[in-house]
């Protein structure tokens, strides 16, 4: 695996990860996003459903705490997660926790982490976390870290033990994955903690930058979890820390906004649990991140971003009859104001839903809780923030990142 950075443009990294999965014949644009699971599932799509659409991630995200409980099962069948779960050609990235999903802090000990599966706690140390790596047989993994110090208020004491801790798991980690047969030619990420205490943040960094690992997995981030400031001001630090040729992962960012933010301060790869959770409220992405065409340009290529409808959706509106999660960039199609409303969910989407299907019949669909809405919700949403990607690509190749930041933020300003 290698990060090839073509740019660096006001702390953006541009370029392309290779050399990728078994065969080394894969790779991943960064910034980029990897491709979301819940039991190495992308929620609501079967296979064939989920490569109807163009441009999916390389990397599919699979997590222990949603395969923890199956290890007996993929021990037997000794041939990974990637064939038990019928996946696609795709390389795998395993991470300890489903970041959609919130777990009970507290259960954290200096030999153990616990995750929760189905059926409750499932207690790890490190042995049987890397018991399960090998089970699952990823192409990268990250290593297992105490990342329980995001919540307000954690002092710096415990914030201290947490970084401790995580080097030490690191170092185990490092010693079985040298001697385990089914992780030799798996990539291992070190993972950076420190809560908010900037001194903590780049001793991890510092300390995990000198192990042998192929990336680096920033945690602790959550977007419910910390200021945006105080999140990007703590990246930019312990980016400066970490080697420059290697990939950094962010994990629990998600919206829009959050993601330009760390790109700048240095992030090269996010999670894309955010159209998942925007599915699960009956909501579709419907923000605009097409930029103004240069004059120079203009009609000369396909545009590869998403205008809007010609208005803005009125989301705050909607916040009052909707889930209290809701973001500004997205439209609750189970309002009933769409229920007569025969548009596609946005003009100009490619996506299945968008091609065949509008948002009356959408908003049908999931007041009377059919599966199929969640099928269509999630086809458009994710189509939608993978455009969200490349169209931030395009906009850091094209040294228009200020009009691609503009645009997407505009719909903040919502009345």
């Amino acid at each position: 695996m290698k990060l090839e950075l073509s740019r660096v443009v006001q702390g953006c990294r541009l370029g392309r990860l290779t050399g990728l999965g078994n065969s080394g014949q894969h790779s991943l644009e960064v910034p980029g996003c990897l491709l979301y699971t819940r039991c190495a599932t992308v929620p609501h799509l079967t296979q064939d459903t989920l490569h109807t659409l163009r441009d999916l991630p390389s990397v599919t995200q699979v997590s222990v705490d949603s395969l923890a409980e199956h290890l007996e099962v993929l021990e037997e069948f000794k041939e990974g997660v990637r064939k038990f779960a019928g996946l696609h050609d795709t390389v795998v990235f395993s991470s300890l926790h489903d970041s959609a999903n919130s777990s009970p802090a507290g259960h954290v000990t200096n030999k153990t982490v616990s995750v929760w599966g189905s059926g409750g706690r499932i207690e790890l140390t490190v042995a049987r976390f890397m018991a399960i790596q090998a089970a699952i047989q990823p192409d990268c993994y990250q290593s297992m870290a105490d990342g329980e110090t995001w919540q307000a208020g954690t002092s710096r004491k415990r914030v201290r033990k947490a970084v401790d801790r995580t080097l030490a798991h690191l170092d185990e980690c490092l010693v079985l994955h040298q001697k385990s047969q089914g992780l030799k030619r798996a990539e291992i990420f070190g993972v950076v903690e420190g809560g908010d205490i900037l001194e903590e943040r780049l001793r991890s960094a510092r300390e995990t930058g000198k192990r042998p690992v192929g990336g680096f997995v920033l945690d602790g981030f959550h977007s419910a979890a910390m200021d945006q400031d105080v999140r990007v001001q703590l990246i930019k630090a312990a980016s400066a820390e970490l080697p420059q040729e290697k990939p950094r992962l962010v994990l629990g960012v998600g919206h829009p906004d959050e993601v330009i933010s760390c790109v700048e301060a240095g992030v090269d790869l996010f999670e894309s649990f955010f159209p998942f959770q925007v599915t699960e409220r009956g909501c579709a992405l419907s923000f605009n991140f097409i930029i103004d065409p240069d004059p120079e340009t203009a009609g000369s290529s396909t545009p590869t971003v998403l205008e809007f409808n010609g208005e803005m959706p009125a989301v705050k509106k909607l916040n009052s009859n909707g889930d209290e999660n809701m973001t500004l960039y997205e439209m609750n199609l189970k309002d009933k104001r769409y229920q007569d409303d025969f548009r596609p969910l946005v003009e100009g989407c490619s996506c299945y839903c968008c091609k065949k299907h509008m948002r009356a019949y959408v908003h049908h669909l999931l007041v009377t809780n059919e599966l199929l809405g969640g099928v269509l919700l999630m086809l458009h949403n994710m189509a939608h923030y993978l455009g969200f990607f490349k169209a931030l690509r395009e906009a850091i190749t094209s040294d228009r990142l200020q009009d691609f930041k503009n645009r997407v933020l505009r719909c903040r300003e919502v009345d």
